[in-house]
């Protein structure tokens, strides 16, 4: 049975700090399935994706001049109950990821060829749209991963970073991953990474200038370390998220990347729509082989 109201997150102001700027509202279900078109389906949220982005999105920064309220969130794990007349009946009662903007709600109306199919409702699962997709696609398309490289993971525990360096390794490289507590190096240690630096406990800089030679000796930010014909893919540049302007971020001297046709190189993953579904398969065969593990709050 479907419900008569359902509870949907709102931001009722622009701004950074998620909590005072939204609310949980509630909405009638009837407005969505009214309204659905042949082609799209309605999805019971199971599970829901937080993302640093969050806040980027509820900023104003992602849609310049998008006035509130609006729903916000961009990812959820959830099972089709309602399907429109152009939608397989079949498909009602199967599980699907679901990438969209509003995604906050108990009940999500979207196209169905927007939803990627999965197995099961696993939660790891979720985990395997914005962080899993951004980390495979960008180490693929824009990194150009090979195998015998030394691979750099910044944030290397976090929900991107984990499985970064975990495809890393299954490529073939050496994985270098970052991060600040000790029981992330313990985590990061467990699925493989090959030398966890702890910044709160040793200097980054000196680490690699004596462990990798082959780093530039007047290291300054991280393009400037980048071995011959290396790549930085930025992906976010979440320390500046909570500040007072939002996402900021840096300038590049295209001379020091030119001398030894270094490349940076930015990412955003709604640019990839075509590559969903064939990455993804490729994600859930590493997660149910057990290949790729998953470490989620």
């Amino acid at each position: 049975s479907t419900p008569t109201t359902f509870r949907k997150v709102q931001a009722i102001e622009i701004g950074n700090d998620f909590t005072k700027v939204t609310r949980v509202v509630e909405a009638k279900y009837s407005d969505l399935s009214n309204s659905l078109k042949a082609n799209q389906v309605i999805v019971k949220n199971l599970y829901l994706g937080i993302n640093a982005s969050d806040v980027n999105y509820t900023n104003a920064k992602y849609i310049p001049g998008i006035k509130p309220p609006f729903d916000v969130g961009f990812e959820a794990l959830g099972q089709i109950v309602q399907v429109g007349s152009g939608v397989p009946k079949e498909a009602v009662g199967s599980f699907v990821l679901v990438s969209q903007y509003g995604a906050f709600a108990e009940y999500l109306k979207v196209s169905y060829k927007a939803v990627i199919p999965v197995p099961s409702s696993r939660i790891e699962l979720l985990s395997l749209l914005t962080s899993g997709l951004t980390s495979s696609i960008a180490l693929e398309e824009t990194g150009r991963m090979k195998s015998g490289e030394t691979v750099l993971v910044t944030a290397a525990a976090g929900g991107a970073g984990q499985i970064a360096v975990q495809l890393a390794k299954l490529a073939g490289n050496h994985v270098i991953g970052t991060c600040s507590s000790d029981k992330k190096v313990a985590m990061l240690k467990s699925i493989g990474c090959d030398r966890v630096i702890n910044y709160k406990k040793e200097d980054f800089k000196s680490v690699l200038r004596k462990e990798y030679p082959k780093v530039s000796k007047t290291f300054k930010p991280f393009f400037y370390s980048l071995a011959i014909k290396g790549r930085l893919i930025v992906i976010g540049t979440v320390s500046t998220y909570s500040n007072g302007s939002g996402m900021q971020g840096d300038q590049v001297d295209t001379l020091k990347l030119l001398g030894k046709s270094r490349t940076v190189a930015g990412f955003f993953l709604p640019d990839y729509p075509h590559l969903f579904k064939s990455h993804m398969q490729k994600l859930v065969k590493l997660l149910s082989s057990g290949q790729l593990k998953i470490e989620t709050d």
